[in-house]
């Protein structure tokens, strides 16, 4: 960033905090409201999914080889079956919009396409178990269905539209890049790697819990009663693993 362009900003922000008229009831109820919806972000989404996300993140660069990925999202892979693993990969991640982005930049930094990383992009917030059941059971086994089945279309639509859009980009980005192969002794197994990696989805999805409707039965309360007994054992056997 420019130093013109820093001074810049902070002539703004000098000029909005004078000018602020904070004796006004509607400025401080507004000022107040938006605090708190920072702190519910803080407490209900950093701590509970992104931070968990960025951990899976940074599995996934560590654990997943880059050959795995680029066989299956690389531009070299066939377009059906990066397309059709991109959209529906989601589906065992209870992730939202912003969780769901360091996830992306991991696949990507790893070699995948623009195109098939972009539909697990988008398919991943739709598709999740929990969001497919949710729907399902308050709008009708019809509408999660469709929302599904849209999900993964459009997740697909949106992957190709995003691969011609940059594909000079793509191709630039691919050839200036030395693909290694990967390593023939690890000290770990691809059971285990898969467990490590399961755990902390499992602890994502634990964690992010939401609570039930008042007056709800069934296994849902049971587990949101559960949530944190859960996490913790599993936040234990990852540290042992």
């Amino acid at each position: 960033m420019k130093e013109k362009t820093k001074f810049y900003i902070i002539i703004f922000i000098f000029i909005a905090a004078y000018c602020m008229p904070w004796d006004s009831e509607i400025i401080r109820r507004s000022g107040l409201e938006a605090f708190l919806m920072l702190q519910e972000y803080a407490r209900e989404h950093v701590l509970t999914c992104l931070i968990p996300a960025f951990f899976i993140a940074g599995a996934i660069s560590v654990f997943i080889s880059q050959a795995s990925v680029l066989k299956y999202f690389g531009s070299k892979a066939g377009m059906v079956l990066s397309y059709s693993v991109a959209s529906i990969s989601g589906t065992v991640l209870a992730v939202c919009s912003c969780t769901v982005l360091p996830l992306f930049a991991g696949i990507y930094t790893r070699g995948a396409g623009i195109g098939p990383a972009t539909a697990f992009l988008y398919s991943g917030p739709a598709i999740n178990v929990l969001a497919i059941i949710l729907t399902a059971r308050v709008l009708g086994w019809q509408l999660g269905v469709a929302r599904a089945a849209g999900a993964i279309l459009f997740a697909i639509i949106t992957g190709l539209l995003m691969a011609f859009i940059f594909r000079k980009d793509d191709a630039t980005r691919e050839a200036g890049q030395i693909y290694l192969p990967d390593e023939e002794e690890k000290g770990r197994t691809l059971s285990q790697d898969a467990i490590f990696i399961l755990t902390m989805v499992l602890i994502l999805v634990f964690a992010a819990f939401a609570r039930p409707a008042e007056g709800s039965t069934g296994i849902w309360p049971f587990i949101f009663s559960i949530k944190w007994h859960v996490t913790i054992a599993l936040m234990v056997a990852l540290g042992l693993m």
